[in-house]
């Protein structure tokens, strides 16, 4: 049993950088990397804050990117018969949701990760979300399409209410 979001947040991040790639070369690309990971971990803390929570993805899966696809246009039907997408099964549609609210909006992000102190995940793990939260001209500009809030409109719309009533004052943190 898998207690850990690992396969989830990369395969989530990994949807989110090829919907919304970076703008230029290989620094662009992996400081959109960055920022995208950033932010699914974030979500994906928020969601599955528990171990217990974690493990049950784990075994239940997190409902795979089908419908994301859809919403972004992507071509992904028929794709990877050879098994090339199979880590598009692991993308969890609600994180990639809440991630695009918090990429979209810096001020939702640092509300996000003040939420982040006792969740499981934590414990004993240094957390800088400084390109999420603060992020630099330089961040902006590689993640142009990624942060751009009408461009992540149909994917933030999704289950963004959710975020912003979990993320409301004296909200307990459970998903």
């Amino acid at each position: 049993m898998r207690a850990d979001l690992s396969p989830v947040i990369a395969a989530t991040a990994q949807w989110l950088t090829r919907a919304y790639p970076s703008c230029g070369g290989a620094l662009a690309s992996a400081l959109c990397e960055v920022q995208a990971r950033q932010a699914v971990t974030v979500a994906a803390w928020l969601r599955h804050p528990t171990m217990m929570d974690a493990a049950l993805v784990g075994i239940a899966g997190p409902g795979g990117s089908a419908r994301l696809d859809r919403i972004g246009g992507s071509d992904a039907d028929g794709a990877g018969a050879d098994g090339t997408d199979a880590w598009r099964s692991w993308v969890d549609e609600v994180v990639a949701s809440w991630a695009a609210c918090l990429l979209a909006d810096p001020g939702l992000a640092a509300l996000a990760v003040a939420r982040l102190d006792g969740v499981d995940h934590t414990t004993g793990v240094p957390m800088e979300f400084r390109r999420l939260v603060a992020p630099d001209p330089r961040d902006r500009e590689a993640a142009a399409l990624l942060r751009h809030p009408d461009l992540l409109a149909p994917v933030a719309e999704l289950h963004g209410p959710r975020l912003r009533g979990l993320l409301g004052p004296g909200q307990a943190l459970t998903a």
